[in-house]
């Protein structure tokens, strides 16, 4: 074996020096340094090994996105022609403010096929709680109203034009009144009742669609707009509460009502 001096001077000559591959192969193993690549490559099967891919082949591969497909679909319409459905639409809705402050919803209560559908403004603190229109004062005068003409509060189905309790009791606003109407529709076409008796200035006008003072609207017979059923105007059991002088009024009103359901 040569000296390094030797191998310098051979070399510097320009002579190539004669070595054993396996010496070669181990020698050239130590002076190239290895790289994260090369030990990441090792460990990939054989069938995995990494390929040059065109880009033009991964554009084409990779197909656009539909924006339409990855909308929420809370957009899409509520189902509401059925009761499971109204009921369900109602209790998911948060189209307006009064949907972020009650307690709960106050979908309707009573019979799904009633003769007599009763239609009242909003809940209030009481409804708010139980989930239920007309439990509080009001509700109770309202049963005796029914009692007097002999109807039971199971036979009828009582709602509001706003399922939610508007804060402080106050009036719905109209938007509000809006929100809800497809519900209210859905309702009232499901039910098909003979007569729908409306109570209080903020159902009959919404109803109506009219801003006519309720102690006007309730001189005269009325028909539910874009249909042929009959539409009685009393006054609110709350007012009534409030003006008792006011119940000879609701007397004739619920007298006339029972005229018609016969």
């Amino acid at each position: 074996m040569l000296s390094l001096r030797q191998q310098q001077c051979l070399h510097g000559m320009g002579i190539a020096q004669w070595r054993k591959r396996t010496s070669i192969a181990a020698s050239e193993a130590e002076t190239i340094p290895s790289s994260p690549t090369d030990s990441a490559a090792a460990e990939l099967p054989v069938d995995q090994s990494p390929t040059t891919v065109p880009v033009e082949a991964v554009t084409t591969a990779i197909e656009p996105i539909d924006p339409v497909d990855t909308e929420i679909q809370a957009t899409s319409p509520p189902v509401l022609d059925h009761w499971d459905g109204i009921i369900n639409s109602i209790n998911a809705c948060s189209a307006c403010e009064l949907a972020q402050n009650c307690t709960q919803k106050v979908p309707g209560i009573g019979d799904q096929k009633a003769e007599l559908m009763i239609i009242g403004e909003g809940p209030g603190h009481d409804e708010d709680i139980r989930g239920e229109p007309f439990v509080g004062r009001s509700g109770q005068l309202l049963d005796r109203m029914l009692a007097a003409i002999g109807i039971k509060r199971e036979q009828v189905y009582i709602t509001n034009i706003v399922k939610c309790r508007p804060p402080n009791n106050r009036d719905p606003k109209q938007e509000e009144a809006k929100q809800c109407q497809a519900f209210l529709r859905a309702q009232i076409e499901q039910i098909e009742p003979r007569v729908i008796l409306s109570v209080g200035r903020v159902s009959a006008q919404h109803l109506l669609e009219t801003s006519q003072p309720v102690g006007k609207l309730i001189k005269d017979m009325h028909q539910l707009p874009g249909s042929d059923i009959p539409l009685k105007v009393t006054y609110h059991p709350a007012y009534l509460l409030r003006n008792p002088s006011a119940k000879a009024i609701a007397w004739q009103d619920l007298k006339l009502l029972h005229k018609l359901l016969q």
